[in-house]
């Protein structure tokens, strides 16, 4: 990585929230894995920002789950454990299944076709390549279910957890099958919107969280158990959808 690789532009949009978005999507991308350091001095240099710049951003990610500080050493990429995920599974589980009762509930015809649209521009992805485009789609999928709700308390608190969510997704394998399965999930939570069932509706969106958070927590308990031998290899980087 060269040293100006991450600089950031400046611009009218504030300069702390795109070194935040530049750090967090430099994190999602893997170029930072889970439990690298993240040294201020080689930071400040690659962002072409201050060092208190630097620390406010680590703050926000740090609030959001992407980075953890550890006392005498520093921030680093946050680590996530399968007890991790169960706790953060369960939550978005549960804010999710609101957010899919809601969106019944409150959305306007056009916020219906918004997540129509962006279920439909998921599955042409996925008929191509799984990638970073199909999970910008998924994201925008989520981002229209959400504004649906039309509750701004529940879309702050998503927001938090979709991004301890993100830093599961990558240090997970794509699942043999997952991606199949998890679009019909999403296909279930559509189609009950589109009968007007609120509570169908919630349930599919509940299904759909606890099937993927199983899967994380096991994921993540075998990588433990291979990381726990001696001399062991690292594990392959992998990816939940």
């Amino acid at each position: 990585m060269t040293a100006t690789s991450l600089r950031v532009a400046r611009s009218a949009v504030s300069l702390k929230r795109q070194v935040i978005d530049t750090l967090r999507s430099a994190i999602f991308d893997r170029r930072f894995a889970p439990g690298d350091r993240l040294v201020e001095r080689e930071l400040c240099e690659m962002l072409d920002v201050s060092r208190t710049l630097l620390r406010e951003a680590l703050s926000q990610l740090e609030a959001e789950g992407v980075v953890q500080i550890i006392p005498h050493r520093g921030p680093i990429v946050a680590v996530y454990t399968a007890e991790d995920a169960k706790a953060i599974y369960e939550m978005r589980a549960a804010l999710e299944e609101m957010a899919g009762r809601y969106f019944v509930e409150r959305a306007t015809d056009k916020e219906s076709k918004d997540l129509e649209i962006a279920f439909d521009e998921m599955k042409q992805k996925y008929s191509v390549e799984l990638g970073s485009d199909y999970l910008s789609v998924k994201a925008k999928f989520y981002a229209a279910l959400t504004a649906g709700a039309h509750n701004p308390v529940l879309v702050e608190m998503l927001r938090l957890i979709h991004g301890r969510v993100s830093m599961l997704r990558a240090t997970t394998l794509t699942q043999p099958g997952r991606l199949a399965a998890s679009l019909e999930e999403l296909s279930n939570i559509v189609k009950a919107i589109k009968a007007r069932d609120a509570e169908a509706a919630g349930r599919a969106c509940r299904l759909h969280v606890e099937n993927a958070g199983a899967i994380a927590a096991i994921l993540l308990a075998e990588e433990a158990s291979v990381q726990s031998e001696p001399d062991a290899p690292s594990p392959p980087r992998r990816r939940l959808i």
